[in-house]
């Protein structure tokens, strides 16, 4: 694996940690109005807990908290093992419960038996049916509605991380503008990013968008057999998961040399970019992000060609809340992460993106992504 002499691996989070987290999502459910939270595999139980079960198991796997209560694991049997080596396993109780046994009768006295529960959003309807038939007189609410903010702010050593995924997702891609693009498929340039990410670091690869020509118009164009032409724009888009935290980057590039006018809406989602980031300062709103890159594209007259949002934000995956769009009201804080990421798309010819992660900082923001945001001209 090629080295990143930039960062070092950071250190572990502590059993303290998690149990500093967990505590703070049960008081926030609290303050919410809720009885608690149930959190099933996935994002949320890797941020609360450090265990990082399969998602994809028929078997109840949830995290009950509670103000005021201990949190409790309810775990499969045999799964028990793995769950008591998590990190943070120090900082909660595990209940198991045997297959032939009915787990959601182990869940439910843990439950108020008429709260109002927030449960996290890649809950399986299998299990939360399961636990109404056992609890009826519960309710439940999707953390999305509830505890959006949940994991938004990140602390200084999940910051680390993100700024190390960030720091591999730039040196992927100076070396990517060294490969040939011309005469290759889509397929094969995605190929060479994922690649070049796992050589930096990255334990997962979530997206390798490559989008060439006329497919660059598709903001989540997928690489295909498309075969890469000189003369092409072709939008670079990739990221994924190092030490447990996010990537994510766009950057258009050139096969040969621009025209005037690909150079020109280049020039103007750049200068959208930098307006987008210039707006990011705590108080500030979401959307006054969102605002600020899309004024840019309208004043030039693209403002119908950017068809999306201006960002998102990430974390132990590499989209969640916070989100830069128009109606989003909440104020930044410092220690939210999220990309800025304006766009032009014209159909049927080529579109053109430009995305940095950026955190909030106590007077601005700070980029994540460092690589050269001028429009790179490749062979």
């Amino acid at each position: 694996m090629t080295s990143d002499p930039t960062h070092a691996e950071p250190a572990a989070f502590t059993a303290e940690d998690y149990a500093a987290r967990m505590a703070a999502a049960a008081g926030a459910a609290a303050d919410a109005g809720l009885a608690g939270l149930l959190i099933a595999p996935g994002p949320d139980l890797a941020h609360l807990t450090g265990y990082r079960p399969t998602a994809e198991t028929e078997r109840l796997t949830v995290l009950v908290l509670a103000a005021g209560r201990d949190p409790v694991l309810v775990v499969p049997a045999l799964e028990a093992p793995d769950a008591e080596r998590a990190p943070g396993a120090a900082a909660l109780t595990l209940r198991d419960w045997a297959d032939g046994k009915s787990p959601y009768a182990a869940a439910a006295p843990l439950m108020e038996p008429a709260g109002r529960f927030g449960v996290s959003d890649n809950t399986w309807a299998l299990h939360l049916l399961g636990l109404q038939r056992e609890a009826p007189a519960t309710s439940y609410v999707s953390l999305t509605d509830s505890l959006p903010m949940l994991r938004a702010v990140k602390d200084d050593r999940e910051l680390e991380r993100l700024a190390a995924a960030g720091a591999a997702a730039d040196a992927a891609y100076a070396q990517i503008l060294h490969l040939p693009f011309a005469n290759r498929r889509e397929t094969d340039v995605a190929a060479d990013l994922a690649a070049l990410l796992r050589a930096h670091g990255h334990s997962q690869v979530d997206f390798t968008v490559v989008g060439s020509g006329p497919n660059g118009a598709n903001p989540h164009h997928e690489a295909g057999d498309r075969v890469i032409r000189p003369g092409d724009m072709v939008v670079l888009d990739f990221g994924g998961l190092r030490y447990g935290y996010g990537s994510d980057i766009s950057r258009t590039v050139h096969v040969g040399g621009p025209t005037a006018e690909e150079q020109r809406v280049h020039d103007v989602v750049r200068e959208a970019q930098q307006a987008g980031f210039a707006a990011v300062r705590p108080g500030a709103a979401c959307q006054d992000v969102d605002r600020a890159a899309r004024a840019v594209i309208t004043e030039f007259g693209y403002g119908d060609r950017f068809i999306h949002r201006t960002g998102h934000g990430i974390g132990v995956t590499t989209h969640e809340p916070p989100y830069m769009v128009e109606g989003e009201e909440r104020p930044l804080v410092p220690g939210m992460c999220f990309s800025v990421e304006p766009g032009i798309y014209l159909p049927g010819r080529f579109g053109v993106r430009i995305e940095d992660i950026v955190t909030v900082t106590a007077d601005g923001g700070r980029r994540l992504n460092n690589a050269p945001r001028e429009l790179a001209v490749v062979e």
